[in-house]
């Protein structure tokens, strides 16, 4: 129960509905407990000695009650629902606000399944606890009470052997709920699994349908399905076995009521119409025994979505400003890595170990290695995405631990190997870290990046909207609109990770021109797959088993490195760039590596 008390909290700022639901609930309550006692004087007062009058008179009251009770029964149930709505407004916000700060290391080990599920199911789960099952587990227990108290005022003897029962009631809902809550977390967890599977499917649909493997990946969806099927009908087993036992509980109330109650009617105790108010009171005492043994499963699932829902809220995030940390000021571009060493949550060895190298402002760093090196880690410890687990990364002196995140962040471009594009015009995704920028400088920066010409022959040019994923757009567009939008924030440290993997000879050749202009005055981390783009580094970091084993010019480590010849070799590709202007297509000549060793040479 502790995680929905706690959701109770994030009612406080709908008081004011919360509390009109509240008062509309005791008069709908107050309303309930006066009817039978209206019914009792219609029968004593009015049938009984045929006194029609009387009888008109209390049926009259009951239609007035009636009309009141439905007033206020609407009052009740929209200031609950709009409780309800306000605090799964604040818990949505909230969980997708704490997704946006939660660290790389979360989302590493978190499935986008499992958290949509918490997001949207959870919640709406939870939102109903507010808005229906907390006021009607309070209207449940007002009438109870105050069931229980007129009926020891109207006949304590024969009351207290009704509420004899009552606690058997209530044992055998309790029974339910300790076993149903653990069966819905399956649920729950079983739905998240469905929706994990839902979401790679749609998201990979392209690769299942070229590798064929509908069938597969339907029977992976079958068998998630089939278990959240189980699951559920285990909770259906326990509801079939416990409200059989409920309403025979309640049973044994009326049968005293009836026996005990009609001796008193016999023996002249009570009237017929003090018996037929005691009955409905019975059974306004077992109906909130009924509602709680119905509303105990939907609390049970409440309270196992609230502690999911929490989980995400409560959870820490291991990148985050430190107290106190001032806002890096406008840097020149120096980077330096001091002995960094950084390991991955739950692995056993460091990816990066003792890594100390330092990029002047201005200069471009191509960072080559081994599969599983960690030239990837590196590029991501810049921008802190990550925290060294050793060591420190610094910009311009300053370690990057030590200041702001977003004053960090907003002077480091990025551009992708795989690229990210958002649902929305081509403007604004190009303008994504600048939103205020002007048209004008968002053509320059599509021109920097060879776009402005395929942007301007889309249907509406720059307010052309594409598909989630940048659908509509070819692979070399989508990186080319990422390298647009990362020169629109005029960084001074450029991180390009194989950012022209996706475009042809020809855009790679003018983006790469327009690449060296841009990478003069700033200082540029690549991971590269071209022989060009290491060429022309001014500093070449060889990584090898998760440490720096070279580091150089391109001719140096030609002269001086096995395993850079060996990688220039077996994985860089050669360079085809085309000459504009011309039909053909002019091969730019490479060097041939100069082998340092024999076993090098007949490699290459």
């Amino acid at each position: 129960m502790r995680p929905l008390f706690r959701v109770l909290g994030y009612m406080r700022s709908y008081w004011h509905f919360a509390l009109g639901a509240f008062l509309s609930m005791l008069l709908v309550s107050a309303a309930n407990l006066v009817s039978p006692q209206l019914i009792a004087g219609a029968i004593d007062q009015g049938i009984t000695p045929g006194n029609l009058g009387a009888v008109l008179a209390f049926a009259g009251g009951l239609v007035g009650l009636a009309l009141g009770r439905g007033v206020f029964n609407f009052a009740q149930g929209y200031l609950a629902e709009r409780t309800s709505q306000g605090v799964a407004y604040d818990l949505r916000n909230r969980i997708y606000g704490q997704l946006q700060t939660l660290s790389f290391s979360f989302h590493d080990q978190s499935q986008t399944g499992q958290l949509m599920t918490r997001v949207t199911s959870d919640v709406e789960l939870v939102r109903m606890f507010t808005g229906q099952m907390f006021i009607q587990v309070l209207s449940a227990i007002i009438m109870v009470f105050g069931t229980a108290t007129i009926m020891l005022v109207m006949n304590w003897r024969l009351a207290l052997l009704v509420l004899a029962v009552l606690p058997l009631m209530f044992i055998s809902v309790g029974y339910f709920m300790r076993g149903a809550q653990p069966l819905f977390i399956g649920v729950q967890q079983r739905l998240a699994a469905l929706n994990t599977i839902l979401q790679e499917n749609l998201a990979g649909v392209r690769v299942v349908k070229a590798f064929v493997r509908e069938r597969y990946e339907a029977d992976r969806y079958f068998r998630a399905n089939e278990d959240l099927l189980n699951q559920n009908l285990k909770v259906v087993r326990v509801f079939s076995a416990a409200f059989p036992l409920t309403f025979f509980v309640a049973s044994l109330g009326t049968i005293a009521v009836i026996w005990f109650g009609g001796n008193q009617v016999i023996s002249g105790e009570i009237t017929i119409g003090e018996l037929v108010a005691f009955n409905t009171y019975l059974g306004f005492l077992m109906f909130p025994a009924f509602m709680l043994g119905m509303v105990s499963a939907g609390v049970a699932r409440a309270g196992a979505s609230a502690k999911r829902v929490f989980e995400v809220i409560d959870a820490q995030s291991e990148v985050e400003d430190k107290p106190g940390a001032l806002p890096l000021p406008p840097v020149s571009g120096r980077v330096s890595f001091e002995a960094v060493s950084f390991r991955y949550v739950g692995m056993e060895r460091d990816v990066l170990h003792s890594v100390s190298f330092v990029a002047e402002p201005g200069q471009t760093v191509a960072i080559v290695g081994t599969t599983g090196a960690g030239k990837s880690t590196i590029i991501n410890l810049i921008p802190r995405f990550y925290d060294v687990s050793g060591g420190r990364v610094a910009i311009d002196g300053h370690d990057v631990r030590d200041v702001q995140l977003e004053s960090l962040r907003r002077q480091i471009g990025m551009v992708l190997q795989d690229t990210v594009l958002f649902s929305g015009t081509i403007r604004e995704n190009i303008a994504y870290g600048a939103p205020d920028a002007s048209l004008g400088d968002v053509v320059r920066v599509a021109k920097l990046a060879q776009a402005n010409e395929f942007i301007l022959a889309q249907p509406e040019a720059y307010d052309t909207r594409i598909g989630e994923g940048g659908i509509g757009l070819s692979g070399g567009q989508m990186q080319r609109i990422a390298i647009a939008r990362a020169l629109l924030l005029d960084p001074k440290v450029l991180i390009l990770d194989d950012s022209t993997s996706s475009v042809d000879a020809e855009t790679e050749y003018q983006i790469q021109r327009s690449l060296d202009e841009l990478m003069e005055d700033r200082t540029s981390f690549v991971i590269a797959q071209r022989v060009s783009t290491v060429r022309r580094a001014d500093m070449i970091l060889v990584l090898d088993q998760h440490s720096i084993v070279g580091r150089g010019t391109h001719e140096e480590l030609l002269a001086t490195n096995a395993l850079y010849g060996e990688i220039v070799a077996s994985q860089l590709q050669d360079d085809v760039p085309v000459v504009p202007g011309g039909n053909g297509h002019q091969e730019e000549e490479t060097p041939t590596p100069q082998p340092v060793s024999e076993g090098t040479e007949a490699q290459l």
